[in-house]
């Protein structure tokens, strides 16, 4: 059952009841507004440095929280959060009352924000300001009432929150690492950190009935014998790195995305911060909306499609990697053709099959491309803060095609990860697209 959120008498009149229905009369008029909450979110995450599929968790909730909330500005908006797994029932507007479905949003999505991030003081400075904005002009009964209506929103996000198995996968134990068997991951060069959230598998996923519904396609078997499929991928990894293209090179930092690259000098180590890859993502879902002209309602859902689809194929992904557990191509270099090899950009601590950045690339894509249609052509400027060109596609899935083969240029990936992390993407969005269609 649904639950009515507020009361007011007859007195209100039919004006009030109109206001609900249609587009709230705060200002500014909102149409901008998912885009400068997600924008505030990415900083935070940057500054906070999550961990790609942490951060995953962080784009999904908060824009379930923004999206229930000013999607009643448009009546025929359905709900996207009662088609997931985990959420209670969200709260409806009373018909009687009046809304600024802005400041709903504003609310629920800094709220929920709050509890996913470590940054809660400033998010807090942020909601207040934004709220002081969007509540100009209007009468104070109305505030109060679309803030209530926006905790109660966030309310229902957090319940679920409390219950996707995160707290718990922080107290489990580190991944342990095998020196017995040659063909395994191992920690790499420079940091050698432990591997990273070994435990996610056994998060509450939101559209896959599991975490091993999609599984990945197999791999050549780690092997010695130069004339072996893997020798062969393991040699074209090293042969590229040799005589590595300028496109190659910027195709290779452009889709980087690694929030956490620690730089060396000596003894003195300092650490280089950037968006993860969900958050190029989602910054290019803004582009996306932008250039399409979407109200906030529309966008607001793009963000969502988005943001489920990378917080399920990280879940994906991630039970493949810990249950195959494959070497890195540095490890193997290293051991078999050259042992002071180093990946182009730096290897991240956890198994290589499959690619994190291919599956959820490809499944980010597909979400894109059944919003925007195929063949919805853009630049994506969202690396120019990190000092990198823009770069343009001709379409959503090219895009996630370059940032797979990304990671072989960049000395990280085999091709048979990349390749088939991309269509293990696919299938997460394709099952999620039923779902929310």
């Amino acid at each position: 059952m649904k639950r009515r959120f507020g009361l007011v008498g007859l007195a209100a009149g039919l004006c009030l009841a109109q206001a609900c229905k249609g587009p709230d009369a705060g200002r500014p008029d909102g149409r901008d507004l998912p885009h400068q909450l997600i924008q505030r979110l990415t900083d935070i995450i940057v500054v906070d440095i999550f961990t790609p599929p942490v951060a995953s968790r962080i784009y999904s909730n908060c824009s379930i929280a923004l999206y229930e909330a000013i999607r009643h500005r448009d009546s025929s908006s359905p709900s996207i959060s009662s088609r997931l797994k985990g959420f209670g029932a969200m709260p409806v507007p009373d018909p009687g009352s009046s809304y600024d479905f802005s400041l709903a949003a504003i609310q629920s999505f800094c709220e929920v924000a709050k509890k996913v991030t470590f940054s809660a003081p400033e998010i807090t400075v942020y909601q207040d300001s934004m709220v002081r904005v969007y509540s100009a002009g209007l009468d104070k009964s109305l505030v109060d009432r679309s803030l209530a209506f926006g905790n109660a929103v966030s309310a229902v996000v957090s319940e679920r929150l409390a219950s996707d198995n995160y707290k718990q996968t922080r107290t489990m134990e580190r991944f342990e690492v095998r020196t017995d068997d040659s063909t395994r991951w191992v920690p790499t060069a420079p940091d050698y950190a432990d591997g990273l959230e070994p435990h996610w598998p056994k998060m509450l996923t939101m559209g896959l009935d599991s975490a091993n519904q999609v599984s990945a396609l197999t791999f050549a078997a780690y092997s010695e014998d130069t004339a072996s499929p893997f020798h062969r991928e393991m040699r074209e990894v090293y042969d590229i790195s040799k005589s590595r293209t300028d496109e190659q090179v910027d195709i290779a930092l452009f889709w980087d995305d690694n929030p956490f690259v620690s730089q060396h000098k000596g003894h003195v180590m300092f650490q280089d911060k950037k968006m993860t890859p969900g958050g190029h993502w989602m910054a290019i879902t803004q582009t996306a909306c932008r250039n399409k002209g979407l109200d906030a309602v529309a966008s607001a859902k793009a963000y969502v499609w988005t943001s489920v689809a990378l917080y399920d194929a990280f879940i994906a992904c991630w039970d493949t990697k810990y249950r195959t557990v494959r070497i890195r191509p540095q490890t193997a270099i290293q051991r078999l053709i050259d042992e002071q090899w180093i990946s182009f950009i730096q290897t991240p601590p956890f198994p290589e099959y499959t690619s994190g950045h291919s599956t959820t690339s490809a499944a980010a894509a597909e979400m894109l491309t059944a919003i925007f249609g195929d063949g919805f052509a853009y630049t994506d400027s969202t690396e120019l803060p990190y000092n990198l060109p823009v770069r343009s596609f001709p379409s959503f899935r090219e895009a996630a095609k370059e940032a797979s083969i990304s990671r072989v240029y960049g000395g990280i990936h085999f091709r048979s990860g990349c390749e088939n992390g991309n269509e293990q993407g696919r299938r997460v969005a394709e099952i999620l697209l039923k779902k929310l269609r």
